[in-house]
């Protein structure tokens, strides 16, 4: 009696075993991600400098962070450009060559993952200027398939003063934007 009972075991095992094979499937999991539709750009509090004249030519530097989000997801690359006025007192004028980018960096911020922009703009960089702002320059550039995510971009920009200048408060309006593609 033996024999049976353990040649109907091992059947019952068996039969237990396909069925939990014949339960077991696959499940595909699906997500949608979409992007943002925009890149956006912002800064932070007003610049400013300051400079003591002793009769040599001088050079003053300020930067100007900025937070760049590029959320559309595309990989189509981006560019900062950058145009100003010229500095003036409203009386007295700095050269419209007075201002230039020394150099750029731009950060990861915000906590989350991305992807470092490739930069292929050089260094110095004359910021162009007039009493009516003229056209924009590119000053830093995302090269395709980079510059995904947020960042802080922070270009540092030189003032030339020269020893023969006028003292003064001088003002300048700088106009940055954020414009897709390298």
């Amino acid at each position: 009696m033996k024999p049976a009972i353990t040649s109907s075991l091992a059947v019952a095992v068996a039969v237990l075993a396909l069925a939990a094979t014949a339960l077991a499937g696959t499940v595909t999991a699906t997500t949608t991600v979409t992007g943002a539709g925009a890149i956006t750009l912002s800064h932070g509090a007003t610049s400013s400098l300051s400079s003591t004249l002793d009769g040599s030519d001088q050079n003053v530097t300020y930067t100007v962070p900025l937070t760049l989000i590029d959320a559309r997801g595309t990989g189509a690359g981006w560019n900062v450009t950058l145009t100003s006025t010229t500095f003036t007192t409203g009386v007295k004028s700095l050269a419209t060559t007075a201002s230039s980018i020394t150099g750029i960096t731009a950060t990861c911020n915000g906590g989350g993952t991305c992807t470092s922009p490739t930069n292929a703009i050089s260094y110095p960089l004359t910021v162009p200027a007039a009493a009516t702002a003229p056209a924009a320059v590119k000053i830093f550039n995302a090269a395709s398939a980079t510059g995904l995510g947020r960042f802080t971009v922070t270009p540092t920009v030189s003032v030339t003063i020269p020893g023969n200048s006028f003292s003064g408060t001088y003002t300048s309006t700088l106009t940055v934007a954020a414009v897709s593609g390298p």
